[in-house]
């Protein structure tokens, strides 16, 4: 199936990637270059030259492009379709699943499916697309110990059994019925074989439109179009990301000619008529752990809910283009319940539920830390404030902590960093794929990737969801949200968001449900 030739190619320049795991803490500080960075466009962390390259000002810094974490918005938003690619890719408009690397699929008994691969396809090393890629695609991103964050969020702990049949053809067998296989495997990004299944990458070889030509921590990253690529060029030759914390900032870039598009903005950031929303399907909540007091009793978790003044927010802080949320998917998505109402703003309920608690010996006054990452949407940190001093209303004591992008996802993702005092996150939860699974599996069962606590019942409801199909899947799902707001309330949820990028008269780019999670650059023209 490899020859030598191609076998070393690419552990020559696989050992010029680096092990995520131990750079995360450090990218900051250390730059890191792929095999082709004497092909960089830049890296001086100046603005790129405008013409054949397209300027993109992000929010933040990815913490990795490793493509087993692309499902994380800051990592996504880089690699997605652009750098890698997936076997099959949903359209975000239509919420159908269309063809990518792989070109068909099929199942008869929603169990094994059965794909059939494109030919001709080649990775950035100059190797071919195989099914053993493929394979090994799946088995590195959800059947080894890596702990890819795509396995957490898409396929939980159970493992895929994939076989290459022949060059070009792959079988996919899941445990149990899984009629949304396809659908998961969207997210997976294909890498080489020969790509560690020991340690994630920092810098992924991918198939896609971009090659990756340097990151300069801290300053850049610089992309060129992949001469190789299988299907239609790009219309920009290159393309240079840089990030700035601040939304003002970002928009000034646009409007200043100094950046193509800015992702993360609202009106308030002065985007002016430069600014283009779209309705991206983001939900804001607090998820509260059950770790420590006061938040490991239901009645104070309920007060939360109480104290938190849902409508107020989202008209003062976001005009009102946000939606009060009462579940974590917004409606579209396969089981949004739409008999649920948002908690009431009522803080004499909240403060009797406190005092209730009180009484019955729960320690209120031990403190709440409040984990928020910084710039991860727009007016983070005055929403987090206004939440704090919600909370501070009722007798709570809050501790709010602004972390960076890598200090933040140590609290989002299983194992949690262990504490003494009771954990509150800010989490923003984007359900890209249109069904609830992709919700619930990690967010609400006992031993979810992002999920602080769940109970036997709740499991059951969701396996018996995850199997359903047609009206039997919405009804199910249904009751699983109604039971976590009833019984469970590990969330209080905030808004339904609405996204809003700058892009510049120079640049045309209709951006969709999907652009804040992953931003295509291929779809990116200049303006006629």
């Amino acid at each position: 199936m490899f020859n030598a030739q191609r076998i070393s190619s690419r552990a020559r320049k696989l050992s010029l990637a680096v092990a995520a795991g131990a750079l995360l803490g450090t990218s900051a500080l250390s730059g890191c270059s792929v095999a082709n960075s004497g092909e960089a466009g830049g890296g001086s962390g100046a603005p790129a030259a405008a013409g054949d390259t397209l300027r993109v000002v992000l929010q933040q810094e990815p913490p990795t492009l490793e493509a087993c974490d692309a499902n994380l918005t800051s990592t996504g938003i880089v690699d997605r379709s652009t750098i890698t690619e997936p076997l099959i890719e949903r359209n975000p408009t239509s919420g159908e699943l269309e063809p990518k690397l792989a070109t068909e699929w099929s199942s008869d008994d929603d169990q094994t499916f059965t794909l059939k691969l494109r030919e001709g396809v080649k990775f950035h090393d100059g190797s071919d697309f195989t099914a053993e890629d493929a394979k090994a695609t799946i088995d590195r991103a959800v059947n080894s110990k890596i702990g890819c964050d795509v396995e957490g969020y898409v396929f939980g702990d159970d493992d895929l059994d994939a076989k290459v049949v022949d060059d070009y053809t792959l079988s996919v067998k899941s445990k149990k019925k899984d009629p949304i296989l396809p659908l998961r495997l969207s997210f997976l990004e294909v890498v080489p074989a020969e790509t560690s299944a020991t340690e994630k990458v920092r810098e992924p070889i991918g198939t896609g439109p971009y090659q990756l030509d340097q990151w300069t921590a801290g300053q850049s990253i610089d992309v060129s179009a992949f001469a190789d690529y299988w299907g239609e060029q790009p219309a920009f030759k290159k393309a240079n990301y840089q990030w700035r914390s601040e939304a003002s900032v970002r928009a000034s870039m646009v409007t200043a000619g100094e950046a193509d598009i800015a992702t993360g903005l609202s009106p308030e950031d002065n985007i002016g008529e430069l600014g283009v929303a779209y309705p991206n399907n983001e939900t804001v909540a607090l998820r509260m752990h059950d770790n420590a007091a006061p938040l490991n009793d239901i009645r104070i978790r309920q007060a939360v809910n109480y104290a938190i003044d849902q409508e107020t927010i989202t008209k003062s802080l976001y005009g009102g283009r946000d939606k009060p949320a009462a579940q974590l998917v917004p409606e579209g998505v396969v089981g949004h319940n739409g008999s649920l109402q948002i908690w009431p703003y009522d803080l004499d309920k909240a403060k009797a539920l406190v005092e209730e608690a009180k009484a019955d010996g729960v320690d209120t006054s031990a403190p709440i830390e409040f984990v928020v990452r910084t710039a991860q949407f727009p007016r983070i940190q005055e929403l987090s404030q206004v939440i704090q001093q919600n909370l501070s209303d009722i007798g709570l004591k809050v501790d709010l902590k602004m972390l960076e992008t890598s200090q933040q996802l140590k609290y989002q993702v299983r194992p949690f960093p262990e504490s003494d005092n009771a954990l509150m996150v800010m989490i923003q939860h984007g359900n890209q794929a249109g069904d609830a699974a992709f919700t619930v599996d990690q967010y609400m069962t006992t031993k979810g990737a992002q999920s602080a606590f769940g109970n036997e019942e709740m499991d059951k409801l969701i396996a018996k969801a995850d199997q359903a199909t047609g009206e039997d899947r919405q009804k199910d799902f249904e009751e699983v949200f109604k039971y976590q707001n009833e019984k469970l309330v590990q969330f209080a949820h905030i808004s339904h968001q609405t996204g809003m990028l700058g892009i510049s008269k120079s640049v045309s780019y209709e951006p969709n449900s999907s652009s804040g999670d992953e931003l295509r650059l291929a779809e990116a023209t200049p303006a006629s």
